[in-house]
């Protein structure tokens, strides 16, 4: 038998990160994680969306890079809930100028059906009822197309703070 003698200094221990993206950021969380010294596993069967990182335990500047690190992941969370933003409250007013919409349509109805019929009071809150039931879908629109130029340009200036933040990280590293 071959016996493989291998010295301490060639030992390199490792540390372990697991990260989870999805599939349009994927690429970009793994070039951004390698400028604070995180590689690929490639023993590690990595699926759609999760990847297993690893990088040497005595690496050089270890507490700057991780502060840097933290400060990526910091971004990215904000360009989630920044995204996330363009919609909530379009949805939110929706669906409230919808239940107003329904509530006078159920006043209209309770009026026609009130015996004797008070026909002209149910016409008069079946008209916001029936807007009601119309406006939500050009509200939400309107507001997620306003909502969206804000957060395009609120997102560009994350990324262009995270590819500084990246190349401090690579700085760094080298």
């Amino acid at each position: 038998m071959n016996k493989i003698k291998k010295d301490s200094k060639d030992y390199i221990g490792y540390e372990y990160k697991e990260i989870t993206a999805s599939g349009e950021r994927a690429s970009f969380y793994l070039d951004c994680y390698q400028s604070f010294g995180w590689m690929p596993d490639e023993r590690m069967e990595n699926g759609k969306s999760k990847f297993v990182l690893k990088r040497e335990r005595k690496i050089m500047n270890k507490a700057e890079l991780t502060r840097l690190q933290r400060h990526f992941e910091a971004c990215m969370d904000e360009i989630t809930a920044l995204e996330h933003s363009r919609t909530t409250n379009a949805t939110i007013t929706a669906l409230i100028v919808g239940l107003m919409g329904t509530a006078f349509m159920a006043g209209s109805v309770f009026a026609v059906i009130h015996i004797p019929p008070l026909v002209v009071l149910s016409v008069i809150l079946a008209l916001p009822g029936f807007l009601g039931w119309i406006l939500p879908w050009f509200i939400y629109k309107k507001m997620v197309s306003r909502r969206s130029k804000l957060v395009t340009e609120l997102v560009e200036r994350k990324y262009d703070e995270i590819y500084e933040i990246c190349e401090q990280g690579n700085q760094l590293l080298n």
